[in-house]
């Protein structure tokens, strides 16, 4: 799978990534979540120190270097455990937070894994988490939809040879521009998105998500069937695959007498 994931305890952002079968957090997140520290890469370095010469532990031997998304956008090398070395190193912390934060991540942990075993429940906890955001069934059907067809779209990429968020970035702009004629940022400006934690799609109208659905549906279909080498090749693709969906907006606008991509968000009170 390989997704990067953020997940939320007592309202801190922990960042993890699926590999092998298992989650890897970010320890620095974890740290930051129990001490509310205000340099928790300084305390997570001083705590390797520490444990090392009172325990003769190295911590760093339990962890993985892996990428994760910095604030800056930028995917960097970030020290990780999973779940098993996540509870040694927690015992380490001296926090009134940590009982909690075990069961969490027990928790956490645990829910992944019945996903993997079952996808439905995937699909039904965020099914419940839009319905309890106000949104309704028929839109959040849609939005399902979109989801795997992303998915898609995303496992196909790479096959490719595509890994790089950036890349990813770059070939959905791509899509939209050949399809709504203007990139994801823009989009957001149109709506009015400042954060950027905001998700486009959450904030689209069902005519928005159809066409976006239609363009990276057809994308993942050429890709599949030409399997471009070169990410330039992958890009003429997306551009192809998006046009499609261009041509459709087109001729519905033409019968609709309006334009498709509007600075409407189908939850308003959730901008303000």
């Amino acid at each position: 799978m390989g997704q990067n994931k953020i997940v939320v305890f007592e309202s801190k952002k922990i960042r993890r990534v699926w590999l092998n079968e298992e989650w890897y957090f970010s320890v620095v997140d974890v740290v930051s979540a129990l001490t509310d520290s205000v340099n928790p890469r300084d305390y997570w370095f001083r705590m390797k120190d520490r444990v090392k010469l009172e325990d003769g532990i190295e911590l760093s031997t339990i962890c993985r270097q892996l990428k994760l998304e910095a604030p800056d956008g930028k995917m960097r090398e970030t020290d990780c455990a999973n779940t098993k070395s996540m509870f040694r190193i927690i015992q380490s912390i001296p926090s009134p937070k940590a009982e909690p934060f075990k069961q969490w991540l027990a928790q956490v942990g645990y829910e992944r894994v019945q996903e993997i075993e079952n996808p439905e429940l995937a699909q039904e906890r965020m099914k419940e988490l839009y319905e309890r955001k106000g949104y309704p069934k028929d839109w959040i059907d849609k939005r399902l939809r979109g989801i795997a067809i992303r998915q898609n779209l995303t496992d196909e990429w790479k096959e490719r040879g595509i890994i790089s968020e950036r890349d990813y970035a770059i070939l959905t702009a791509e899509i939209s521009k050949a399809a709504f004629g203007i990139t994801p940022s823009e989009y957001k400006e149109i709506k009015g998105l400042k954060k950027k934690n905001q998700n486009l799609r959450d904030h689209m109208t069902d005519l928005e998500l159809i066409f976006t659905m239609l363009g990276e549906r057809v994308t993942t279909e050429i890709s599949q069937k030409e399997k471009p080498e070169t990410f330039v090749k992958n890009k003429k693709v997306a551009r192809r695959g998006g046009r499609v969906a261009g041509t459709a907006r087109r001729q519905a606008e033409k019968e609709l007498g309006r334009s498709i991509v509007t600075g409407q968000n189908y939850l308003p009170k959730q901008t303000k």
